[in-house]
């Protein structure tokens, strides 16, 4: 079966966003190019994963001797998007996400695949009835400048760390209506 690529190689527009009360969040990787929008969700781990490895790339490459390239060692303020998601369509759930580098056009690439039967065995089973009634494969790709890809995991970062506030004793999330402490261990 062939896999349907969404494809962006210079976008408007690629950022880490929620919808839903922290908690209760849905997290989107959303990208926009022209009138060509795509929102896939993904879990927050793998938000958290995608700046983390996003930076290191460009760490490494800000650091290699022979480098021929002009990377941002931060990300530059003017480049982080802080506006809300566009209207999300959810195009499909992420299972498998990818990093890559091309030299020849100074790009970090990313790819998120749509999550498959095999990616839930064992696990929700509505979820799974979901996947495995798609009509074929999918997977996004986009191709992001060194100065977008580091705004991209600013932004990613924050969005993260916006959840619910952890708890000073026991370091799990609180939720607003209380919560139930098993302190540190004594």
């Amino acid at each position: 079966m062939q896999t349907r690529a969404h494809e962006f190689s210079w976008p408007d527009r690629v950022v880490i966003g929620t919808l839903g009360r922290p908690g209760a969040r849905t997290f989107y990787l959303q990208v926009r190019d022209g009138k060509q929008l795509v929102s896939v969700a993904l879990e927050k781990q793998q938000a958290a994963l995608l700046a983390e490895k996003v930076d290191e790339i460009l760490d490494r490459l800000l650091s290699a001797q022979d480098n021929p390239f002009s990377i941002p060692a931060r990300a530059a303020v003017e480049l982080v998007d802080d506006e809300p998601l566009d209207a999300v369509q959810e195009q499909f759930r992420t299972g498998t996400l990818g990093l890559g580098w091309d030299p020849t056009t100074a790009q970090i690439i990313l790819e998120a695949e749509a999550l498959t039967e095999d990616d839930l065995r064992g696990e929700d089973e509505d979820l799974a009835r979901l996947v495995a009634g798609a009509e074929e494969p999918e997977k996004l790709i986009v191709r992001m400048p060194v100065g977008t890809a580091r705004a991209f995991a600013e932004r990613a970062r924050r969005t993260v760390a916006a959840g619910r506030p952890l708890c000073p004793l026991c370091d799990e999330p609180m939720d607003p209506g209380g919560h139930t402490c098993a302190g540190p261990e004594v």
